[in-house]
C-alpha cells in the first residue's frame, strides 16, 4: 500500500463538468476536494495551506464568476510559487491559456471533456506526484534558524540555545506562519490571514507584533523585511 496520500483541489463553476470531473479524479488521487468558483477556491487552498495540508494539484477552469481561474491561480502563486495547475477550458479560452504560460501549469483539457486523455493525464501527473513524494527530504522537527535560535515545528516553540523564549499567541502564529514552507517570502496579506483570520487587520498592528518578536530576538535577528513584497526568515 502506498504511503503517501494525494491531494487534489478541484475548482469549476459548471455543474456537469464538475460532476464529470470529480467522478474520474475520485478513481486516481486519494483526496479531492471540490469548489464552484475563484472565490471559493482560493478560501479553501489558503485555509488548506494553513493548516500544512497543500494539494499536490489544482484542477480549475478559467471563466468562473466572483474570481476566474487565472486570478485565483495567481493568488494561489503568491503563497505558494510551487503550486502546479491543470486547466479546463473551451477553446475561446486561448488568449486566457496563453497568459498561463509562466503560472506553473502543467497541462490543459479542452471542452468537452475526452475521458481516455483526461485520464492518462490524470495517471501521469499522480505518478509524478508519487515520485517527487518519494524524493522529499524529511522534515526536520527542530530546525536551527542561525547559530543562536532554534524553532520546534511540532511544538511551535522557539529556542534561545536551549532556553525557552516567552512568545504571545499572536507572537508563535507569526513565527509559524514564516517558518511554514521557510525559503517563502510571506506577504503582508497572507501574514494578516494566517494570524488574525482577518486580511483588513491594519498593517500597524500587524508591524507591532513583528516588532515585538524582532525585539526578543534583536541579538540575532532572523526575521528579514523584503520592501515591497513581504517577510522572510533567513537562516543564517
Amino acid at each position: 500500500m502506498n504511503e503517501y496520500i494525494t491531494r487534489v483541489l478541484l475548482v469549476e463553476d459548471e455543474e456537469d463538468a464538475r460532476e464529470i470531473l470529480s467522478f474520474y479524479l475520485d478513481t486516481v488521487f486519494d483526496e479531492v476536494e471540490i469548489a464552484c468558483d475563484g472565490k471559493e477556491g482560493f478560501d479553501l487552498y489558503e485555509k488548506a495551506y494553513k493548516d500544512n495540508k497543500t494539494f499536490d494539484l489544482v484542477l480549475t477552469d478559467i471563466q468562473m464568476p466572483n474570481v476566474d481561474g487565472l486570478t485565483m491561480i495567481e493568488n494561489i502563486t503568491a503563497i505558494n510559487e510551487n503550486q502546479k495547475f491543470i486547466i479546463v477550458s473551451a477553446y475561446k479560452d486561448e488568449e486566457y491559456l496563453f497568459k498561463s504560460i509562466n503560472l506553473n501549469v502543467i497541462s490543459y483539457f479542452v471542452k468537452p471533456l475526452e475521458v481516455k486523455n483526461m485520464m492518462e493525464m490524470l495517471k501521469k501527473v499522480k505518478s509524478k506526484v508519487l515520485e517527487d513524494k518519494s524524493n522529499e527530504p524529511v522534515e526536520e522537527e527542530i530546525i536551527a534558524l542561525n547559530s543562536t535560535y532554534q524553532y520546534n515545528r511540532k511544538t511551535n516553540l522557539l529556542y534561545r540555545n536551549d532556553e525557552l523564549v516567552n512568545l504571545s499567541k499572536k507572537e508563535k502564529l507569526l513565527l509559524e506562519a514564516l517558518i511554514k514552507n521557510i525559503k517563502e517570502i510571506k506577504t503582508k496579506e497572507y501574514l494578516k490571514e494566517f494570524i488574525w483570520d482577518d486580511i483588513n487587520t491594519s498593517d500597524a498592528t500587524m508591524r507591532t507584533v513583528i516588532k515585538r518578536v524582532k525585539d526578543k530576538i534583536a541579538d540575532d535577528d532572523f526575521i528579514v523585511s523584503k520592501k515591497g513584497l513581504g517577510y522572510l526568515i533567513e537562516r543564517g
